[in-house]
């Protein structure tokens, strides 16, 4: 399958969250035609530029298949409702780490994206469901999302396609580089070929080369 329909296309603003924490994890749906810039959707916000934003994480994409799962396992909640539970800014069923490698290209409505990273959870997640625990799921199972940088601008809207018009680092789907790159769980070689993937981003990179041996 290589074409997949956006439910919902999200955005967010940073908001009160925990104390003197702000966050944007809270994303709702938007109407109409959104802008798709080098940084993301416009407008959109992230409370900590230092690990969400910016053009290497642009746009969040969380599958809408483990929304179901996590039902099952922390019981129901509002946020498992919403399009943009997670933070996604993308709502989209069928498509999963698996399938999605790191460097993959989609025509997102008339821009142009492509896959740079995994999602690395952070304490966001447990203290928006009240839930704690989930973190360390994610990073047993996988469920982590991904981010997507953006190749051309352009404007999307629910309804609009999600069509994969280019297969990045085949051997390196979502889901193998976040058990190497977050759980840990790679070989000296395996971190070697992170270190060297160019579709990945720099930061990912750097952490791999540390790896490397």
């Amino acid at each position: 399958m290589t074409i997949w329909t956006i439910e919902a296309v999200c955005t967010g603003t940073a908001r009160p969250f925990h104390g003197a924490e702000t966050s944007a994890i809270a994303k709702r749906p938007r109407e109409g035609v959104v802008q798709v810039l080098e940084e993301g959707l416009a407008p959109d916000e992230q409370a900590d530029r230092t690990v969400h934003g910016g053009p290497e994480m642009a746009l969040h994409l969380y599958p809408l298949d483990h929304h179901a799962w996590w039902r099952d396992q922390i019981g129901d909640h509002p946020a498992l409702d919403e399009a943009g539970g997670f933070g996604s800014n993308l709502a989209v069923r069928g498509l999963t780490e698996e399938m999605v490698h790191i460097g993959d290209r989609f025509r997102l409505g008339t821009a142009l994206v492509e896959v740079s990273q995994p999602r690395q959870p952070c304490w966001k997640i447990e203290h928006r469901f009240g839930h704690k625990g989930m973190v360390a799921q994610i990073v047993a199972t996988g469920r982590c999302g991904w981010y997507l940088r953006v190749i051309e601008t352009g404007e999307v809207q629910a309804g609009d396609l999600l069509e994969r018009v280019a297969i990045g680092a085949g051997e390196w789907n979502v889901a193998r580089a976040f058990r190497a790159l977050v759980a840990g769980k790679a070989s000296p070689a395996e971190f070697a070929e992170l270190a060297a993937l160019e579709t990945l981003t720099p930061r990912l990179r750097a952490k791999a080369a540390a790896r490397r041996g």
